[in-house]
């Protein structure tokens, strides 16, 4: 049997290393993909540093995949896929089918989620089995070390965005222009919200300007975030990129009567935010997962239609714990993706 490189670590916080496995063949409902690239996300930090139960080391992370199928599985040809199609899988790596969000529909929920590189080896290899229903075709024109980092970080912003209340016309802020914003922000001005981005420090003016903001907020100018957001009239969105429970809590009085924050950033520490700041205005406080592969295929769909990337640092396979200690320290501008060519 052929081998196949994949970058792993072998035991929690441990660093990355390189090395060869026996190339695994799928089973009824799976197929085998030929990795291109991968997105270094993170939520990765979750499964290196065992922060969530269940995860077996040695462990390959990596849930930003793009490749092409190379082999199938029984009863895949019936749904569709043929050898050869390429094809992302993000954050969904599969759903049970079985438990009650599955049985709604809402497969994003599911009780059993099939994360990449938590239910299964992840795409920091040259090879990875996924389930079918994990599968989203990526369209012609959008390379794969872009269409890796749109199946996670894409997705959520996207579908945050499209999935709230806000509509055309409405003032709409991005928390954080960083790995997850800067796509965030080019995602609402093409929706046709009046765009606000938020973030630490004069400097990231012409980033907001360059990505299509119609404002920009400087989170350390003095003034209180949530001044400056009704100095604006208020808005109706807020989404919440960045991982700063303090930095959340300050753009709450910023929102409109009946405004939404959703919030995709994750942080450990508490919001602080009081029942009566939620009541009198009646605003609205939601978390949002990532998104199906139905969902990750409508992203790179509308990123293909009105010309959106992820800005990223492209590296090879073999230097996975550069780019993910890169990834960790923020210097990444904004994803670092592995590819395997």
């Amino acid at each position: 049997m052929s081998t196949y490189t994949v970058a792993q670590v072998p035991a929690a916080g441990g660093s990355f290393e390189i090395v060869e496995r026996e190339r695994p063949h799928p089973g009824p409902g799976h197929v085998r993909i030929a990795v291109e690239a991968c997105g270094v996300c993170h939520s990765d930090a979750f499964f290196v540093n065992a922060a969530v139960p269940g995860v077996r080391f040695p462990v390959v992370p990596g849930h930003e995949i793009a490749g092409r199928i190379e082999e199938l599985g029984e009863g895949t040809r019936d749904k569709g896929w043929r050898v050869g199609d390429r094809v992302a899988v993000g954050w969904f790596g599969g759903s049970c089918g079985h438990c009650t969000p599955c049985r709604q529909g809402d497969f994003i929920v599911c009780e059993n989620l099939k994360v990449p590189g938590w239910a299964y080896d992840g795409g920091f290899a040259e090879t990875v089995i996924a389930p079918v229903d994990a599968l989203a075709r990526i369209p012609d024109g959008l390379a794969a070390s872009d269409a890796g980092p749109l199946a996670c970080a894409g997705v959520t912003t996207f579908n945050g965005l499209r999935r709230s209340s806000a509509r055309p016309g409405d003032v709409v802020a991005v928390l954080g222009i960083g790995g997850l914003g800067h796509l965030a922000v080019r995602y609402a001005v093409a929706m046709g919200f009046e765009t606000v981005a938020i973030a630490r420090g004069a400097e990231k003016a012409d980033l907001a300007k360059q990505l299509g903001a119609h404002h920009y907020i400087d989170s350390t100018s003095g003034t209180p975030v949530a001044d400056a957001l009704r100095s604006l009239g208020g808005v109706k969105v807020l989404l919440a990129t960045a991982g700063d429970s303090a930095a959340i809590t300050q753009t709450v009085d910023g929102l409109t009567p009946r405004g939404e924050l959703v919030v995709i950033g994750s942080s450990d520490e508490p919001l602080g935010i009081s029942p009566v700041q939620l009541l009198s205005t009646a605003k609205v406080v939601r978390g949002h997962p990532s998104g199906t592969a139905q969902d990750v295929a409508d992203t790179m769909a509308f990123s293909v239609l009105h010309g959106i990337r992820p800005m990223t640092e492209i590296v090879p396979l073999d230097r996975a714990d550069e780019a993910y200690r890169k990834m960790l320290s923020g210097g990444a501008r904004f994803r670092m993706v592995l590819t395997t060519g």
